[in-house]
C-alpha cells in the first residue's frame, strides 16, 4: 500500500488519506457522520488500486487444501482490520465432506464456512481468514468470527473420530493464535448458540470439554497476520 508523509514527518497510509478525506467531506453530521465513516473504512478495499494483495490458491492453515467457495457464499472484506475477529464457530453439516464441499460452491445455496474438516483429520479451506464467509445465520458473527464445518451429523457419535477432533483441535488453536482469541467457550462456540439461530450443530455428541482440552494443548508458533 502507498504511503504519504504529513507536514510533520509522519508517514500515513493511502488507506488513512482516503477515509479521512471522505469521511471529513460528509460534514459534522454527529452520530450518522461516524456511521459513515465507519461504513467507508470497510469499503476502503474497492477503491481503485488499493485492493489488499491475494494470492490464488494461498490458505491461512499450513496443510489445508484450498477448494473455493462460490462467491455468492462470501463477500470480501479485510479483516482484522475492519472488523474484529474474536470468535470461532463450530458446524456439524449433517452430511458428507464431499456434501459439504458440493453445497458451499454452490452459488445457490448462499451459505459457507472457511473450512471443512473430514472424518480422517483432512482440512478443506474454502473461504480465505480476511474474507466474511456466510455460515453463522447472523450478519455480526459472520462478521466477527471464522467458521468451522465437520463432516457428520448430530444424532451419530461415531462422527465426532479421533482424526477429527484432533485436526479440528490444531486448526482451531490456529486460529485462536493468529487473533488472540482465547482458547474458551465463550470465544470458540456451537452453531446453535449463535444468537437467532435455528440450528442444533453441532450436537450433544460433540464433547466440548474434550475438544478444549486439545485446542489448549496445543502449541502453535505464533506468525505475523
Amino acid at each position: 500500500m502507498s504511503e504519504s508523509t504529513t507536514g510533520g514527518g509522519r508517514r500515513v497510509s493511502r488507506r488513512t488519506l482516503l477515509i479521512g478525506g471522505s469521511a471529513a467531506g460528509l460534514g459534522a453530521a454527529g452520530v450518522a457522520g461516524y456511521a459513515a465513516r465507519d461504513e467507508l473504512s470497510r469499503m476502503w478495499w474497492r477503491l481503485p488500486g488499493i485492493e489488499k494483495p491475494r494470492k490464488a490458491g494461498a490458505v491461512d492453515q499450513p496443510g489445508a487444501e484450498w477448494i473455493a467457495a462460490s462467491g455468492a457464499n462470501w463477500r470480501w472484506a479485510d479483516r482484522p482490520d475492519d472488523y474484529t475477529i474474536d470468535r470461532v464457530v463450530i458446524h456439524v453439516v449433517q452430511g458428507s465432506y464431499d456434501d459439504a464441499v458440493r453445497v458451499f460452491r454452490d452459488p445457490g445455496h448462499r451459505a459457507a464456512a472457511h473450512y471443512v474438516v473430514r472424518r480422517d483429520g483432512h482440512i478443506a479451506q474454502m473461504v480465505r481468514e480476511l474474507d466474511v464467509a456466510f455460515h453463522a445465520g447472523n450478519r455480526p458473527y459472520n462478521e466477527r468470527s471464522i467458521g468451522i464445518e465437520h463432516e457428520g451429523f448430530v444424532s451419530k457419535p461415531s462422527s465426532f473420530t479421533d482424526a477429527m477432533y484432533r485436526a479440528s483441535a490444531r486448526l482451531t488453536a490456529s486460529i485462536c493464535e493468529r487473533y488472540g482469541i482465547p482458547r474458551d467457550r465463550e470465544h470458540i462456540v456451537g452453531h446453535v448458540e449463535v444468537p437467532g439461530t435455528d440450528h442444533t450443530d453441532p450436537g450433544r455428541h460433540w464433547d466440548w470439554d474434550r475438544y478444549i482440552r486439545a485446542v489448549r494443548a496445543v502449541r502453535v508458533a505464533r506468525t505475523a497476520k
